[in-house]
């Protein structure tokens, strides 16, 4: 019985998430089309809710789907508490509902993330600190762009 459940639950799982991140990338791709400088200058208005509402419903909705049922216990700092928010260890896909759970914030990721296809379009959507593995003054220059987001007074969004 629970293999004949599974022959039929895992294509409607896998079907059901490619929908839902057909809509993220749509999304992403609506919220920072002509967007005015492009990266150096944070989303506001719509396209900052957009992303908000948006990308964390259907983070959290691809979750759910997954199988999976997040309770929150507290409440998570808000933006002028804590500008930057530490997360840890982050090395799983499991990162991504700590970001749907905190309203989609900035994050910091490899440069290279940015051109994977639809993901890639998605995750430039929460402007991300990107971090090149080859430049050596990266390091530098990460903690530097950390530094002026979290010191921007809430015109950038929390960088986790």
């Amino acid at each position: 019985q629970t293999v004949l459940q599974g022959i039929i639950l895992l294509p409607l799982r896998v079907i059901c998430i490619a929908f839902l991140l057909l809509l993220a990338w749509l999304s992403a791709s609506v919220a920072t089309f002509c967007q005015p400088g492009r990266g150096f200058l944070p989303l506001k208005g719509w396209r900052r809710r957009m992303i908000q509402t948006a990308l964390s419903g259907l983070t959290r909705t691809a979750y759910f789907v997954m199988g999976f049922q997040v309770k929150v216990k507290g409440k998570a700092a808000s933006l002028p508490e804590a500008p930057i928010f530490v997360a840890a260890p982050h090395s799983s896909f499991f990162d991504a509902i700590i970001c749907a759970l905190t309203g989609m914030p900035s994050i910091v990721s490899r440069a290279e993330n940015l051109s994977t296809p639809v993901f890639g379009t998605i995750l430039s959507s929460l402007q991300p600190v990107a971090v090149s593995r080859q430049d050596p003054d990266s390091r530098k220059n990460t903690v530097a762009e950390i530094s002026r987001r979290a010191l921007s007074r809430g015109q950038w969004p929390q960088v986790i």
